[in-house]
């Protein structure tokens, strides 16, 4: 696709200006646009544009269509999908129905390289970063084929978002365009394992997103044992840009727990944990989000037994640390958190 645009990661203006340049009215781009937000796998499928102008946009442009190669539906009316990307690489996209509305979990990039410990998307590495196209595309795709709206996304797929931080952003700025899928903001939510210098970079887009930190450990031995990136930037690094992100844009941030058993989970942990959000986050209103562990059968970590998560939740709340232990939600499918990785699942 070398020296070819890519017109699914163009916003509305921008197409206008590249169809303007092909010498083509520009009303022919609010007709291409309308067609690419549904899910449109090629020009041909644009049946009112002229045959000429298809031939300039397969000679000057290509379409990111994520292709769906795999659909699993979990008992609780999760659906997973594996996507094949347009160079062959595959994510995973997940659609979680609530009585609210229907949200998915997208992927940002092909591959993690993160490292975490407890995560099976990181497992192979990374293999690409995605572009805002491939992002937008898995939305697209999956609402296409549910027939449904999607009215919220959840950054927290395969990849590391602030790790592809300028194709993300321009995710979010396409995501949100009115004229586009018009998904505000406010329902969308990114999950980062802590790359501190981009979240100082977010603060400054002026965006209305939830940020969601995913902490995982209440001290640098354990966080570095389970997430490398705390060796680079460590709790304290963490911590101070939260309350910094806090104090600039007034937006609350969600702190994800994954109870490990054996390993961060007991009441001492939790005395540690909300000790060290006091310190550093006592500005700001504090949201605990507890997730047990998922299975990865490579990792072999178990989730903290139903007492022990009690406990640890009490232990919280005695210190005005609010927590909510979050729902398995497709977890027969191996679409729950930690569970995402690009291959087809086998029978």
């Amino acid at each position: 696709m070398e020296n070819k645009i890519d017109i699914l990661s163009l916003s509305h203006a921008e197409l206008r200006e590249f169809i303007a340049e092909l010498g083509e009215p520009k009303y022919r781009a609010d007709q291409i646009y309308t067609f690419l937000m549904r899910g449109a796998s090629s020009f041909e499928e644009m049946n009112n544009i002229p045959k000429k102008l298809i031939e300039k946009l397969n000679e000057k442009a290509f379409l990111a269509t994520a292709k769906q190669v795999q659909k699993l539906t979990s008992a609780d009316g999760t659906a997973k999908y594996l996507y094949e990307m347009y160079d062959g690489e595959k994510i995973e996209s997940v659609i979680m129905r609530y009585h609210y509305g229907n949200t998915i979990c997208i992927s940002s990039e092909a591959g993690c390289p993160m490292g975490c410990a407890f995560c099976a998307s990181t497992l192979s590495g990374i293999s690409r970063k995605l572009l805002p196209s491939e992002m937008l595309s898995q939305v697209i795709q999956t609402q296409k084929d549910i027939g449904e709206r999607i009215d919220g996304i959840v950054l927290m797929g395969i990849g590391e978002p602030l790790d592809n931080y300028e194709n993300v952003i321009k995710f979010l700025r396409l995501v949100n365009d009115e004229k586009g899928l018009n998904i505000g903001l406010r329902h969308i939510s990114l999950s980062t394992c802590g790359i501190v210098p981009r979240i100082y970079d977010l603060a400054k887009e002026e965006m209305a997103i939830t940020l969601s930190i995913s902490l995982h450990a209440a001290n640098d031995e354990t966080r570095s044992a389970l997430m490398p990136v705390n060796k680079k930037w460590n709790i304290e690094a963490l911590l101070t840009a939260c309350a910094d992100y806090f104090a600039a844009t007034g937006r609350r941030i969600s702190f994800e727990y994954t109870l490990i058993n054996g390993k961060n989970d007991n009441e001492e942990a939790a005395r540690e944990l909300a000790a060290v959000l006091r310190k550093y986050c006592k500005n700001m209103p504090i949201h605990v989000n507890l997730i047990p562990v998922n299975a990865v059968k490579e990792r072999g970590f178990t989730p903290s037994s139903k007492d022990g998560i009690k406990k640890f939740v009490s232990v919280l709340e005695k210190n005005h640390i609010v927590a909510t232990v979050r729902r398995h939600l497709g977890s027969d499918i191996n679409a729950s958190c930690g569970q995402l990785r690009a291959k087809k699942a086998e029978n």
